[in-house]
């Protein structure tokens, strides 16, 4: 019995301590269980964190990006600055100076001129004499002394074949406007290079036009864009022209240049006259530029100017002019 009643008791021990046995490994397993999954998160939140950790490789490679980003926009600005450097310069506005010089036009030239027509009151001395009136005035004549020629202060040659005085104003336009001497005769414009190209760069700044007249043509021939392809055009009424020209007047190497210009713009030259023509910005410029100069010297005023030469000079990027020799009139 006693054995018996030991085993009925044990029994339930054994029962006790499985079931202790067995609800401690269940809590265990639960506890476990919670471990487990807590380090199943972590591990993830650990490859996360190492799949989000910069790398030596992302390091290399963003350094160089970096370097390759700084070195792009460095040569970004030089590239700009090259660029601006190119860009012509903005031309400077000039007011015109107006100059109305005296002018004889077609008059012959001479040491004085009739400003009006005669008056009413002057027609009777200008009308042809009479045969009595004629014959009294020879009778005067051959019974007086020989007449004295009259004396004028000039250097025109005076001429007994003729009563005329000509015209005492300066060539050019007729006019009677100032005692100057007109910018066309007394400016001379003067370049320097050494080659086609930056000559034709220096008139293509200055917007300077070459031109043909004469010979067999009619009207004429103008070319422009000279530094890269010449372009041509065909004006047929000359006198419509009103811009200043100059024309060469002693040969020169750049004359052949010219001639070279004006053929690869398909004009023809041969026999005919090449000119430069100036547009009226440029000749506003130059008039400022030598009055300036002349006040610098102490002559307030253009009337005194007998030559201006000017000299094209490399200026930054493109080109200027300035004045090298001044000469004046005496007495003015």
């Amino acid at each position: 019995m006693a054995s018996s009643d030991q085993n009925v008791i044990d029994e339930p021990q054994i029962d006790e301590n499985s079931n202790s046995t067995s609800n401690g490994g269940a809590s265990q397993g639960v506890g476990s269980a919670g471990t487990d999954g807590m380090t199943e998160i972590q591990k993830q939140r650990l490859e996360e964190r190492e799949r989000l950790r910069t790398s030596k490789f992302d390091v290399v490679t963003s350094l160089f990006m970096s370097l390759i980003l700084f070195i792009g926009a460095f040569v970004l600005m030089l590239f700009i600055v090259w660029l601006t450097m190119r860009m012509p310069e903005r031309v400077k506005s000039f007011p015109p100076i107006e100059e109305n010089a005296a002018g004889r036009a077609d008059n012959a030239e001479g040491f004085e001129r009739d400003f009006e027509p005669p008056g009413a009151e002057e027609v009777e001395e200008l009308m042809e004499p009479t045969l009595q009136d004629t014959i009294e005035a020879v009778t005067d004549a051959v019974s007086s002394v020989a007449g004295a020629l009259d004396t004028m202060n000039t250097s025109a040659t005076a001429s007994t074949a003729g009563t005329g005085k000509g015209d005492s104003r300066p060539p050019g336009p007729e006019g009677e406007g100032e005692d100057i001497i007109p910018r066309f005769e007394r400016w001379q414009l003067n370049f320097s290079a050494k080659g086609l190209k930056p000559y034709a760069s220096q008139l293509d700044y200055y917007k300077i036009e070459l031109g043909a007249i004469g010979g067999s043509v009619q009207g004429v021939d103008y070319a422009s864009n000279l530094a890269s392809k010449p372009k041509s055009r065909h004006v047929d009424d000359s006198e419509s022209e009103k811009r200043l020209y100059f024309m060469w007047t002693t040969p020169s190497p750049l004359m052949q240049f010219d001639r070279t210009l004006l053929t690869q713009a398909g004009i023809n030259v041969t026999g005919r006259q090449m000119l430069k023509f100036i547009p009226e910005q440029l000749e506003n410029e130059l008039a400022h530029i030598e009055l300036e100069y002349a006040r610098e010297k102490g002559h307030p005023s253009v009337v005194s100017i007998a030559k201006t030469i000017f000299q094209s000079t490399a200026s930054g990027s493109g080109y200027q002019f300035e004045v090298v020799d001044q000469r004046y009139r005496k007495g003015k």
